[in-house]
């Protein structure tokens, strides 16, 4: 499938600053349907609360959202093949301009670590036996920084 995300930060907040703590929204068109994610890093960057709605029209939604004072940060396009294994869900992501990512998500209870899961997550992706780097990053961060290198 194909996704098509604008990515949107809280009025004064940067890339090069912490993003613990801070709510950050995205807006995604997937398969002609339109979602509206918020999303805060807790112990680290790819450790999250999220809430997900859909919404009937991005145009709208993009409005109102800058209308709050949010900004538009970064525009992510990928092609994502996805499967459900183990209870984990799997996406193999290749992203405009950053590259092809595996992204492995499970959901956590309140009383389990994030950093610990993520772990768990990690040792599950190097048994499969082919070459991996783990990035910290995140996509919209992964973008940013290749768009400004090019």
């Amino acid at each position: 499938m194909r996704q098509d995300d604008q990515a949107y930060a809280q009025p004064g907040w940067d890339y090069g600053q912490s993003k613990i703590g801070v709510v950050f929204a995205r807006l995604r068109t997937q398969d002609g349907r339109h979602l509206f994610t918020v999303k805060q890093p807790v112990a680290n960057e790819q450790a999250c609360l999220e809430y997900e709605s859909t919404v009937a029209d991005r145009e709208q939604m993009h409005q109102a959202i800058v209308m709050m004072g949010w900004r538009p940060t970064v525009r992510i396009v990928k092609t994502r093949r996805t499967a459900a294994l183990e209870g984990l869900n799997v996406c193999v992501d290749e992203v405009e301009y950053a590259g092809i990512f595996m992204e492995l998500e499970r959901t956590v209870s309140a009383q389990e670590s994030g950093a610990d899961v993520q772990a768990e997550l990690d040792a599950w992706a190097r048994s499969l036996g082919v070459a991996l780097e783990r990035t910290g990053d995140t996509y919209d961060s992964l973008v940013r920084s290749a768009v400004a290198a090019a």
